[in-house]
């Protein structure tokens, strides 16, 4: 099963995120095997951190909640609150598959929060669930889930753009989400 974990930081948390980096390197170390792709988010300035992605193949839920919250910078406060959603890997490969390598371009995070059922256009039903016709930029594609894979809850993407608004573009039905965020990324691990 897939994980897309997102952990988003506290404002001013970047000091005791630094005197915790290699504690989170040690904790992501012993899940190198089951990575698909990780790396921080940065705000719109480019070098301010905002949170860390982690997508992961797991057992089940239970293994991806306590991946999520035993995590060291969590565990001190580092963070403001995770989003932690199944995912369906459409690509088939890892960031490290990626044809583009690890520094070509600037790269984003793309998260696609579907409406809740009952409200909003298409409420509750999937949209952009098939890759889309340009897989060129793609480092990683797919839904984000219920926990049983049952439901639809929107689509998450990590891609490689000439600029957030074109990184959005992904998503080629914005009006079936609630929030779309677009967030600086950049390949993740120890260097």
């Amino acid at each position: 099963m897939e994980f897309l974990c997102y952990h988003r930081d506290r404002p001013d948390s970047l000091a005791l995120r630094d005197e915790l980096l290699e504690e989170h390197w040690s904790y992501m170390d012993q899940y190198a095997k089951e990575m698909i792709a990780r790396g921080p988010t940065f705000a719109d300035d480019g070098d301010t951190l905002t949170g860390s992605v982690h997508i992961l193949d797991l057992p089940d839920p239970a293994t991806a909640r306590a991946f999520a919250f035993d995590e060291p910078c969590y565990q001190a406060g580092a963070y403001r609150d995770v989003l932690l959603r199944r995912w369906r890997n459409t690509l088939g490969r890892t960031m490290w598959e990626f044809p583009g390598g690890p520094t070509e371009g600037r790269r984003y995070l793309v998260i696609g929060l579907g409406h809740s059922t009952g409200v909003g256009a298409g409420a509750g039903e999937g949209a952009d669930l098939d890759l889309p016709s340009d897989t060129e930029n793609l480092i990683a594609y797919g839904p984000l889930l219920s926990d049983d894979a049952t439901t639809w809850l929107g689509t998450a993407a990590l891609l490689r753009a000439p600029d957030p608004a074109t990184a959005r573009a992904v998503l080629a039905t914005p009006d079936r989400y609630a929030a779309i965020e677009v967030h600086g990324w950049q390949f993740g691990g120890r260097s």
